[in-house]
């Protein structure tokens, strides 16, 4: 079966309780499309995955071992704001709407509270779709052009 003709199931985890395969599998994915696909050598593993306030989401089929088509990363900060990053989809998937089903299922779990993110700037308007907006200037991230954006307590 086709990713394309897989179902994708919207699964959550504390870091804590996330196998091993499945983390693997989300981090080949981000490394797959920010650093392969973008062209962009950086250090994405940057500590924060297995942090115990952070949750990830990502999207599988019901197949074992499962594929990850897309997720996506959800922080706590010490301030008590929430952090979405690392959102992104296997290139075999996109245009079936996962990353707004990610984000719907993040912004579930964060409420009425304040979130922040960095877009990629030719993304922003994805996030304005959910009700972010830009916080500064855009800067360079690693050579890809970025924007803080921040959706404000509800």
């Amino acid at each position: 079966m086709t990713s394309e003709a897989m179902p994708a199931t919207v699964h959550r985890s504390w870091a804590a309780d996330l196998g091993t395969g499945t983390l693997y599998e989300i981090l080949r994915l981000r490394v797959d499309v920010f650093v392969v696909e973008q062209a962009c050598p950086y250090a994405e593993l940057d500590g924060r995955d297995l942090d115990e306030r952070t949750r990830h989401y990502w999207l599988g089929g019901d197949g074992h071992p499962e594929p990850v088509l897309g997720c996506l990363r959800l922080l706590e900060e010490r301030g008590g704001e929430y952090r979405i990053g690392r959102l992104c989809t296997a290139r075999s998937a996109r245009g079936r709407g996962l990353g707004k089903r990610l984000m719907e299922a993040a912004l579930a779990e964060v409420g009425d509270a304040e979130c922040v993110l960095d877009a990629q700037e030719h993304l922003a308007d994805f996030y304005r779709g959910f009700g972010f907006a830009p916080s500064g200037p855009v800067y360079d991230w690693d050579g890809v052009a970025h924007v803080p954006m921040r959706r404000e307590r509800r």
